[in-house]
């Protein structure tokens, strides 16, 4: 299934340069770039006085774009998708990166800046993902979660390298493709229901929908000669939340991605992922040592140098 998925995606990703193929006149409005890179880290130690643990790393990432323009019209499309794996010493390997990320962008522009657009992001992941050191408590699957934004509203760039989207109709959508995981109320959605005696009654919701506004900044740019920065900031309210300030429940998802090419075919790459959403329960542990759930940012750093490839 997830291949399936993948493999759909790719296509669709893609279908502008098959159109192109087939019509000449057409393939000067596509624009293409890629990003590939492999980094490996590897420790290992032998009666080694100071202590330590061997490790081994792998990530591989992949980002490509397409992009078609023609008179008033404009498609951006973007996928991102990477997967890493670490192993420390006899411990079991364990994923330490997955993610796919697919952005889809049509517009017609109705100044020389600003654009009607509609927008489609779709994000998931590969790979099952465990409590660990509880490698047996699966916390995350493809599709559990993933997560689905349609969105209608104005693409304002001022600068080539910069994007504002503002769409006041945004239907955002969670899907926990995992029975588990969904009745447990795993990334928001409805629990199930249990009777006294703990036996389930009703299912959890695979599914939850949230219909309100969204406000996406997207800025691309070489900002020192071989260092290019991307960062992508989204934030979300959801109408339909009934709770008082709803303007205070905001969810939050920024990244920022720093590209350093030492050479032809090595680059240095930095990364730091924000997420906020006050419908996701995180773990937390209060004085007594007792877990609860509660609400909290969640934060992923990254650095590495590796080989690479672009276009």
């Amino acid at each position: 299934m997830k291949k399936i998925v993948l493999l759909a995606a790719i296509c669709i990703f893609f279908q502008g340069m098959l159109f192109a193929e087939n019509d000449t006149t057409e393939v000067n409005n596509w624009k293409y770039e890629g990003f590939f890179s492999q980094q490996l880290n590897q420790v290992s130690f032998s009666h080694w006085v100071a202590g330590g643990e061997n490790s081994f790393a792998s990530t591989s990432v992949a980002n490509l774009g397409a992009e078609y323009q023609k008179e008033r019209i404009t498609w951006e499309n973007r996928l991102e998708m990477a997967y890493g794996i670490i192993k420390l010493e006899d411990s079991p390997t364990r994923k330490n990166e997955d993610r796919i990320d697919l952005l889809s962008k049509f517009g017609r522009t109705v100044s020389p800046n600003l654009s009607t657009s509609a927008l489609l992001n779709f994000r998931s992941q590969f790979d099952k993902g465990f409590d660990y050191p509880n490698d047996s408590v699966v916390v995350s699957r493809f599709m559990a979660p993933g997560y689905l934004i349609l969105a209608l509203g104005m693409d304002y760039k001022p600068w080539e390298s910069l994007s504002i989207f503002f769409s006041p109709a945004t239907g955002k959508f969670t899907f926990v493709r995992d029975q588990d995981l969904a009745d447990r109320g795993a990334y928001g959605v409805e629990p199930a229901e249990f009777d006294e005696e703990g036996n389930k009654i009703s299912d959890g919701s695979n599914v939850k929908s949230e219909f309100g506004a969204m406000l996406g900044i997207t800025f691309r740019r070489e900002i020192l000669e071989n260092v290019r920065l991307s960062t992508r900031l989204e934030l979300f309210n959801d109408y339909t939340d009934d709770k008082d300030q709803s303007w205070r429940y905001i969810d939050v998802n920024w990244e920022v991605n720093l590209n350093m090419k030492v050479n032809r075919y090595i680059t240095a790459t930095a990364g730091f992922h924000m997420i906020y959403d006050h419908d996701i329960p995180v773990p937390k542990v209060d004085e007594e040592g007792e877990e609860y759930f509660g609400r909290k940012v969640q934060l992923k750093q990254m650095f590495g140098v590796g080989l690479s490839y672009s276009f």
